[in-house]
């Protein structure tokens, strides 16, 4: 009796073990799946307002959620703290992912991913009427290149994103230094006590 007690404690044992691997695998799967996005201006892009991603709405119906608020003039709770005079800025995150290196057509590591902006992705920001405030290298995870740009509202966000996309300097960046990447996309606009406007 006791041997059988024994056995049936470690199957429960092992069943619990196995139980908390399979949701622990399952739930990194769906964060690293969450945070891959294509490279440099298609990552984690919305859908233009009044129209649908790639890959989005498909087989709904009704009309497609509107892009967040960002900028000036944001109304209800989340303009509460806002300034009302403040341009939509946008906060990126471009961490390398090196077991993708090599992977079908990704190549580089964070070095081409600073020579990609350093030979002309800052430039094409530009000329597509995007202000880029500041490139850094994040010191905590040097696989991590961070940039923060600003427009003047989301509408000058999504025309600006529009025109990077379509910009033959861009396609020739992104073909010569396709660095496999994870991309974290923040949306902000200032406080109404914020020296940066």
């Amino acid at each position: 009796m006791t041997g059988e007690k024994n056995m049936l404690s470690r199957f429960r044992f092992t069943a619990i073990a196995f139980g908390f691997a399979v949701a622990g695998l399952g739930f990194y799967v769906l964060t690293t799946q969450a945070g891959q996005a294509p490279q440099g201006g298609q990552a984690a892009q919305p859908a233009a307002q009044g129209g649908q991603g790639r890959g989005q709405g498909r087989g709904q119906r009704g009309p497609a959620t509107p892009p967040a608020p960002c900028g000036p003039a944001i109304a209800g709770d989340l303009g509460v703290n806002t300034a009302k005079d403040s341009r939509c800025f946008e906060l990126r995150m471009y961490t390398v992912d090196p077991s993708r290196d090599g992977v079908g057509n990704f190549k580089g590591g964070i070095n081409e991913l600073h020579k990609r902006f350093r030979e002309g992705e800052v430039e094409v920001f530009k000329k597509n009427g995007v202000d880029v405030l500041a490139v850094w290298q994040n010191l905590d995870d040097p696989n991590t290149l961070v940039y923060l740009l600003a427009y003047k509202d989301r509408a000058a966000r999504d025309a600006g994103w529009a025109g990077f996309n379509a910009d033959p300097k861009w396609t020739e960046l992104r073909t010569k230094y396709f660095v496999p990447l994870n991309a974290k996309v923040t949306m902000m606009s200032a406080t109404d006590y914020s020296p940066l406007k």
